[in-house]
């Protein structure tokens, strides 16, 4: 792609996969966040916290996300196709507050999918000043790869400080929190979301070398160790439209120390060793057994690199990590589910028959192991649309998932879509149809009735999805149910109760 000084180096892009962050400056004027900041707290004070309204009653936070920093960055990670999401919200952080606790966000109540790979994204945006005295969002750098908390008293926490225009983007699984306030002044923080909303071809940031560099990731001081080298590598080839082992790396050591070391007593050597298991790629084909006993493993670092190994070992793991979506181990099963996605391509056959289990766990898993391949899975699409009526909830929204990671290949279940967006009676089925078919873009447009009276969905993000689709579609008749829409429901931002005309 054509340079652009505001795309990620290497070095950054590196960065954020390893540590799930990186901080830019939105260069507009001090009195332009100052003015963002007062008509923020003068509205809070008269209407309470303005949610999603946050946008259209301060429109002029939208030229913080067109600056070209911010733009750059969000392209390098969500490609140049990304959307905000209509979720956001101004989070206050009052004078004297503890605080809150480590978390990772959900959907807004509804049940979050894990992507390792970066197909969602968050802006923390201040319009003030935020030393660590007013009570910064901190994070835990690196954990967007864990499902538990890395730390029980906030150890190794890093402030999210800046002063005014400061926006800090982070992978949407970051474990992270706000510190206690400690000033007398409100710290404001405005939190916007952003979607990928198709799969990578190629590097959408200014790549040099296209291979994942661990000498470079080691000069830079990228990483304080090298602990999930195969995960990192993953979701680099990932971001950069390849495939596990187009660019291999070379382990040191051999087989056999690799796999006496996954033994280990000392969870720092097994999780070393796991990831050196994955480097030798299908080479380690004899180790699987083992890897698969590793994804049992106490520790989530040490279940986390096999699981990544697994996926680089490739097709040889296929039977065993099958099997394995079948374990009573919740995590287990996950853990297996991403190293089918890993494994990529290969896997789409023994997948698209789990998804006719009887277990309703591996169904569960092997939709979800579908919708991490994305693309490469589109001929489970007919498989995947026998999923729509499954008795499981989760199973349907993991097809749905799946097909809007497929994309445009995924067009044949347009019909099925449709059907899950009208009438299923689970509200995050329904968002997620809508959202897939403004993945699947004018591939949709047998939807657009459909599409249409989703806007009087009672949910808000069916109906926010409904817009999306319909705009991606972009037909006339899109066009035409978009502008019903807007006539029916505009807002005007500037009416209350002191002023209704």
């Amino acid at each position: 792609m054509q340079a652009n000084s505001h795309l990620f180096t290497d070095a950054q892009m590196r960065d954020f996969i390893v540590n799930g962050y990186v901080t830019v400056k939105a260069e507009l004027s001090r009195g332009f966040h100052e003015t963002i900041y007062r008509k923020t707290q003068e509205l809070t004070a008269k209407e309470g916290n303005l949610g999603n309204n946050i946008l259209p009653r301060v429109p002029e936070l939208q030229a913080v996300f067109e600056e070209p920093a911010v733009r750059g960055a969000l392209t390098s990670i969500l490609g140049e196709n990304y959307v905000m999401h209509s979720h956001r919200h101004p989070h206050q952080n009052r004078p004297h507050s503890d605080g809150q606790g480590f978390h990772k966000d959900s959907y807004w109540g509804y049940h979050k999918v894990r992507h390792h790979c970066p197909r969602w994204a968050m802006a923390f945006y201040y319009p003030q000043d935020a030393p660590e005295a007013i009570g910064p969002s901190a994070i835990l750098p690196g954990t967007q790869y864990y499902n538990t908390r890395a730390t029980e008293n906030n150890e190794g926490e890093l402030p999210m400080s800046g002063e005014a225009g400061t926006v800090t983007l982070i992978h949407f699984d970051l474990w992270h929190r706000a510190m206690a306030n400690r000033t007398d002044k409100t710290r404001y923080m405005m939190k916007f979301q952003f979607i990928r909303m198709d799969e990578p071809t190629g590097p959408e940031w200014n790549v040099k070398n296209p291979r994942w560099d661990t000498v470079e990731l080691h000069e830079h001081g990228d990483a304080a160790s090298l602990t999930h080298e195969g995960t990192w590598r993953h979701v680099w080839n990932w971001m950069a439209g390849e495939k596990n082992g187009q660019f291999s790396a070379t382990a040191n050591g051999n087989l056999a120390a690799h796999v006496a070391a996954l033994r280990d007593e000392n969870p720092a050597v097994r999780l070393r060793a796991a990831d050196e298991l994955g480097l030798l790629e299908e080479s380690a084909a004899e180790a699987v057994p083992l890897l698969i006993s590793a994804l049992h493993d106490t520790y989530e670092p040490v279940r986390l690199n096999a699981a990544y190994a697994l996926g680089a070992i490739g097709e040889p793991a296929v039977p065993k990590l099958i099997e394995t979506l079948g374990a009573e181990n919740e995590q287990t099963r996950r853990m297996a589910a991403y190293a089918l996605g890993a494994v990529g391509e290969p896997a789409v056959p023994a997948l698209s028959e789990a998804l006719g289990h009887a277990e309703d766990t591996v169904r569960v898993e092997a939709a979800y192991a579908l919708a991490q391949i994305g693309g490469s899975a589109h001929k489970a699409v007919r498989a995947l649309m026998e999923c729509a009526r499954d008795n499981v909830v989760e199973v349907r929204r993991n097809s749905v998932d799946a097909f809007g990671s497929i994309g445009p290949a995924a067009a044949e279940a347009v019909p099925v879509l449709t059907e899950m967006l009208a009438s299923d009676d689970d509200e995050q089925v329904r968002f997620d149809a809508a959202l897939a078919l403004a993945q699947l873009g004018p591939s949709s447009s047998d939807a657009i009735p459909v599409l249409a009276d989703a806007l009087r969905d009672g949910n808000r993000y069916v109906r926010d999805n409904s817009v999306l689709a319909l705009k991606r579609i972009g037909t006339p008749a899109a066009e035409s149910a978009l502008f019903d829409y807007l006539l029916m429901s505009r807002w005007c931002p500037v009416t209350h109760s002191g002023s209704t005309h």
